[in-house]
């Protein structure tokens, strides 16, 4: 790959000033807080760890600040954009800040949580995710784009310490989980809150993802399905919790014996492993009782 001039970074008049030209304010329903720190930006593009030969897609890229050092770093990046303003803007930011990089961009006019279908073959994710919906859509491309094999978000703190959560903690729970089902995930840094515009009222984290395969013969709705049923009540026990989802809680106990899983635990000590030995014994008929 032959080597580009760097592009030149974002910074806050900037960014005002094209939200100015184009009308646009950032709107609180769709979770916009745009960075404005080209420092921030370069921070994240490096702990991404991208390869030259990976093809990112940035979820989220508004005015383009992340964008920029992504196709420095990157073959290609698709953007994923829901505001037509934004989407439309954007290639023409590229055009003037770095004209060598601009083959490198696509951008998707779409919402993140639904969208499919994409181009190409995205390898890393690298996104500034709206607070609101940010497992949602975390989840939703994990489980549509199997060529994402690591991923770098940028989410709010407390999101960031539920995403990354370990069985037996406080925030553990159900996102936890089915993103354990994905990849392994970990808090890789802390972003404070006065990097965006506006400011939130919370700071961020990064957290960092990567692919790994799922418990050997397990459906993910299946598990999905025990996950919720095991913290829709979280403070029950096991043989509680899952009552509804086995039909008694005497079935329940049942399949957790046959599962291996102690009935008194709760959902919180368990890991994805678990709760997919759960799903796999509910599957099996329950053993015939001898009568007489």
């Amino acid at each position: 790959m032959e080597a580009q001039a760097g592009p030149r970074l974002l910074g806050p008049s900037e960014i005002r000033q094209i939200a100015d030209r184009l009308g646009i304010r950032p709107a609180k329903r769709l979770g916009q807080n745009f960075v404005t720190d080209a420092g921030t930006v370069r921070r994240i593009t490096a702990l991404a760890g991208l390869d030259p030969a990976d093809v990112v897609l940035e979820v989220g890229p508004g005015f383009g600040s992340l964008t920029l050092p992504l196709l420095a770093a990157a073959r290609e990046v698709i953007a994923v954009e829901v505001d037509r303003a934004l989407a439309a803007e954007l290639p023409r930011t590229v055009a003037s800040h770095a004209p060598g990089l601009a083959g490198r961009l696509r951008v998707v006019t779409a919402d993140a949580a639904r969208v499919r279908n994409l181009p190409g073959e995205p390898t890393a994710l690298v996104a500034n995710l709206p607070y609101n919906v940010a497992v949602p859509v975390v989840l939703h491309l994990l489980a549509t784009v199997p060529s994402l094999h690591h991923g770098l978000v940028m989410v709010q703190a407390e999101v960031a310490d539920r995403m990354s959560a370990a069985p037996g903690g406080r925030v553990y729970g159900v996102p936890s989980v089915k993103l354990a089902w994905f990849a392994k995930v970990r808090r890789a840094a802390q972003v404070p809150r006065s990097v965006f515009w506006p400011v939130p009222r919370v700071d961020s984290g990064l957290v960092a993802l990567t692919r790994r395969d799922p418990p050997p013969d397990a459906d993910r709705e299946e598990v999905f399905a025990v996950v919720d049923a095991a913290f829709a009540q979280r403070r029950k026990t096991l043989r509680a919790a899952l009552a509804g989802w086995a039909g008694s809680a005497a079935a329940a106990e049942e399949v957790l014996t046959r599962a291996g899983i102690n009935p008194g635990l709760r959902g919180e000590s368990l890991g994805v492993t678990e709760f997919a030995r759960i799903a796999a014994a509910g599957r099996r008929p329950a053993t015939p009782r001898t009568i007489g």
